[in-house]
């Protein structure tokens, strides 16, 4: 079994509990909000399951592929947050991070940076990319390391075995952590989880996808911090469909999270 950090079993009991869904209301002081979500899903789920409806802090991940995002506008429909793609492998800056990045901060959406794994280059180098092009920004999210298999890219299609591929995520957590001063997450899907035992990773948050039901269904109860639901998500402020996703726990489960694991 794995061991994760205390608090992140504390956060996924606590998000377990389904608390209530409101107005804009203070987490904690007059510091911290959550804006209910109002949200609409192009390809809705009809959730065998607990429903994400559940959980009341709500976010998204984007790419340079949502181009315009009134961020502003977003944030009053209830993005509480934002992960950002930065870097893929050792070469790829996404042209629309920099936009992203301030765009969120300027409106009050928490914000962190994410890296695409690319498998044919070594995690060092990928670790010192995603270090240049990501600034250590004070109460930013913690860097999240993407890690999926690549089918249908036109460069690496390789599938090393999960000691491997354990042992790149390590390294390049390792690297990522000594610049930051934060353990990186993890962003996985269901294949690469089983098919590479990432759970044997200690000390390590997870952002999971699943888009039909339940992660504690899906991942055989594995704990989780970030779960992304959908990815045909349709939001007021951002064009286009737009992954969401959702915190494991309460609004004040929120605000303790941000104040341990934010930069």
């Amino acid at each position: 079994m794995m061991r994760l950090l205390p608090l992140l079993a504390i956060l996924t009991l606590a998000g377990c509990g389904g608390s209530p869904r409101g107005v804009t209301t203070p987490a904690t002081g007059d510091t911290i909000t959550v804006t209910s979500s109002n949200f609409t899903d192009a390809d809705p789920t009809d959730w065998p399951g607990r429903s994400p409806d559940r959980y009341p802090v709500h976010g998204i991940d984007l790419s340079r592929f949502q181009t315009s995002v009134d961020w502003q506008t977003a944030r009053a429909n209830g993005v509480n947050f934002a992960f950002i793609k930065a870097t893929e492998g050792g070469d790829l800056f996404d042209p629309m991070f920099k936009d992203h990045w301030r765009g969120a901060a300027a409106a009050g959406v928490k914000r962190g940076a994410y890296h695409f794994f690319y498998h044919c280059r070594p995690a060092a180098e990928q670790a010192r990319w995603f270090i240049k092009h990501v600034p250590r920004t004070p109460g930013a999210l913690p860097p999240v390391l993407d890690m999926e298999w690549t089918p249908t890219s036109p460069t690496c299609t390789i599938r090393r075995d999960g000691a491997t591929i354990r042992s790149e995520a390590r390294i390049f957590l390792d690297i990522v952590e000594r610049h930051y001063g934060q353990r990186p997450m993890i962003y996985t899907t269901v294949d690469f989880f089983e098919d590479t035992e990432l759970w044997r990773l200690q000390g390590v948050e997870f952002w999971l996808r699943s888009v039909a039901d339940h992660p504690g269904e899906v991942y055989d109860g594995k704990a989780w911090s970030f779960w992304q639901y959908t990815s045909t998500g349709l939001i007021p402020g951002v064009a286009g469909k737009v992954d969401i996703n959702v915190f494991a726990g309460s609004k004040a489960a929120w605000a303790d999270w941000l104040g341990a694991r934010s930069l």
